[in-house]
């Protein structure tokens, strides 16, 4: 029985970017499936018409809805998401309901308690309102470009941001900000010694999810499993959208196999 994979996509970027992916491990012999978040409609123009139905999404809702997912496979899959789906796989990864996870350029989890300035900066546009925590909020062509397609061309850019972009619930950012004073909803099983092998990546360029992030999320890790962490250092937070994804998918794929997952 073929392995299967569950692609979890983060804030502002919709899960139909994972397809490029998707078809990349289906040729490699994996299974693939990319369910959206609660709320998420079918399409990027549909959730840019009803940013209404994203809205006052929190984390907690959004793990239950993969694990349901999860719990109907006939076997535990490997979880790789980006971003904030970074840090869901890494919360599905910590309960042992999936094999193995990839977090690519993860969001932080409760306890890192590192504030990057690029972070504070690339946040700003919805931390920057308390009145932002219930809503669903789209970036404007210029926050995205500081956020996430700094290491590429404006022309890249523009075309990643015109294709895959749509409103985010703020909600995930605010539990994830406030996580240090107040509340679990980030917070990961690290020292969980029976779960599967967990790849953290960190792009050189990103200012989102600087490597910093990561590494320290690595560090929170129980050192008797494998939490391996990559660094591209070229890449920002574009990543997995960019003309240069291929180099992150089969970096991801020989890691897969290197762990026998």
């Amino acid at each position: 029985m073929a392995r299967q994979i569950v692609f979890i996509h983060g804030l502002w970027i919709h899960t139909s970017s994972w397809q490029p992916w998707m078809d990349f491990f289906n040729k490699q012999g994996y299974e693939t499936i990319n369910p959206g978040w609660p709320g998420d409609s079918a399409t990027i123009t549909e959730c840019r018409n009803n940013p209404g139905a994203i809205a006052n999404r929190g984390v907690t809702e959004i793990v239950e809805s993969y694990a349901k997912v999860i719990a109907t496979l006939p076997a535990p899959p490997i979880a790789i998401g980006h971003s904030f789906g970074g840090l869901i796989a890494q919360i599905l990864l910590g309960r042992g309901i999936v094999a193995g996870a990839i977090a690519i350029d993860p969001a932080p989890l409760k306890g890192v308690l590192q504030l990057p300035l690029t972070t504070i900066k690339a946040s700003f546009p919805v931390l920057g309102n308390p009145f932002n925590f219930s809503k669903a909020k789209s970036l404007t062509f210029e926050q995205f470009t500081y956020g996430f397609a700094n290491a590429v061309p404006e022309k890249e850019a523009r075309e990643l941001y015109e294709r895959w972009t749509m409103p985010a619930p703020c909600k995930p950012l605010f539990q994830a900000a406030l996580a240090a004073i107040a509340g679990s909803e980030t917070k990961v099983d690290t020292d969980n010694t029976t779960r599967g092998p967990l790849l953290i990546t960190g792009g050189g360029k990103d200012n989102i999810a600087p490597p910093v992030l990561g590494r320290a999320s690595q560090k929170k890790y129980n050192s008797s499993v494998i939490t391996d962490f990559k660094l591209f250092d070229n890449k920002g937070h574009s990543l997995i959208i960019d003309h240069g994804w291929t180099e992150v998918a089969q970096y991801s794929l020989e890691w897969l196999r290197k762990n026998g997952l």
